[in-house]
Formats: structure tokens, C-alpha cells, sequence
């Protein structure tokens, strides 16, 4: 859900607030999930070329650890 470009993510159903909703923390998440990931997926698959492993680590880093504790972070 776009807002003047940006886009706005939000999470309903949540225990953390009164209104049961995230906007914020979700939203910034999103932002420092990608810019992350513009770093982190090209050295990702280089390293993938030679090291499997590490390269897959590299390239999930932004979505299991960046996006949860930025998420997690921000409590309205």
C-alpha cells in the first residue's frame, strides 16, 4: 500500500499496542530490508559460486535477522 511513494506496510493482529496494528515498524523493516539486500544479495551470490552455504546465508541475512529485529524494534 503505496503512501506518496513510499510504501507502507502493515501488520495487523499484533499484542504490542492498543490498536492491535503496526504501521511503523513493519514499514521501516521493508526499507531496511532492501537496502540491505541491494548490498548483501550480489556478494551473496559470489560468494554462492564457491561456498554454497555461506553464500545462502549471506543472501537470507536480510530477511531472517534485518527485517525481524527492525520489525520487532519499533513497538506503535
Amino acid at each position: 500500500m503505496p503512501v506518496l511513494g513510499i510504501p507502507c506496510c502493515v501488520q495487523c493482529g499484533t499484542h504490542s499496542n492498543k490498536m492491535g496494528c503496526k504501521v511503523v515498524g513493519p514499514t521501516l523493516g521493508f526499507v531496511a530490508f532492501a537496502v540491505t539486500a541491494v548490498v548483501e544479495w550480489p556478494v551473496g551470490f559470489v560468494v554462492y559460486l564457491f561456498k554454497h552455504r555461506k553464500g545462502r546465508r549471506i543472501m537470507g541475512h536480510p530477511s531472517n535477522v534485518v527485517f525481524p529485529k527492525v520489525n520487532n524494534a519499533i513497538r506503535f
